[in-house]
């Protein structure tokens, strides 16, 4: 997992509250479990204006030229500020993946659902939680001043704005270590490899019947 630091970046505005996970990334292109091939289709049905399905070409289908992700002044954008309840719905774990995929690695926004919360970390991806004058301040600017960007800083845990502001967040400890180191699930896991080495070998000479299929 890539580790999250310091992120200054174009900021998108998306002003609505209770984006659930079907906004995000609709159900019909839910057929895989890899992680990437889902940023194409992040907020399909506000991006475009056919209905969409999975295999289309999307270099061919028509574009909401009023969705914030299709104006040239959010392109390249990695911060994404949206309202309250982000992430609602369902707890599928393909939304922080679109997100991700598509460019963004902060969200944020006053709540989130529980579980969406929880996904983001695991994949890489900081949720911000700011008060919801805050976010309204920070929309404001980010709709009045093309190029808009914030510097979001992990470790001194504040985002800042071009006008000097900083806003402190909380975030958990254990999160943070693992954002700022890279560790997803599996690398954590990996940090112990010499004592889950030691572990089996140690196993194999008491109970050797666990391995013997291994073995066989």
């Amino acid at each position: 997992m890539k580790k999250y630091t310091v992120e200054q970046g174009i900021v998108a505005p998306l002003d609505r509250a209770n984006v659930d996970t079907d906004l995000i990334i609709p159900k019909q292109f839910l057929k895989s479990i890899k992680r990437t091939g889902f940023g194409d289709n992040l907020f399909d049905e506000l991006r475009y204006l056919d209905e969409g399905f999975l295999g289309q070409d999307i270099s061919k289908r028509p574009k909401n030229p009023d969705f914030v992700l299709n104006q040239a002044r959010y392109q390249g954008a990695s911060i994404l500020i949206s309202r309250a309840n982000f992430g609602c719905g369902s707890s599928r774990e393909h939304a922080p993946w679109a997100l991700e995929e598509y460019g963004f690695r902060t969200v944020i926004a006053p709540s989130y659902a529980d579980i969406f919360f929880n996904n983001s970390f695991k994949n890489g991806m900081l949720p911000v939680i700011l008060s919801e004058e805050i976010v309204d301040q920070l929309l404001k600017e980010c709709v009045a001043s093309e190029g808009y960007q914030l510097t979001i800083d992990l470790e001194a845990q504040e985002v800042r704005t071009p006008t000097g502001d900083a806003f402190k967040f909380e975030v958990e400890p254990f999160r943070k270590h693992c954002l700022l180191n890279g560790l997803d699930d599996i690398g954590l896991t990996l940090q112990a490899s010499d004592d889950i080495r030691a572990y089996e070998e140690k196993t194999k000479g008491s109970r050797p019947w666990v391995f013997a299929e291994l073995n066989a």
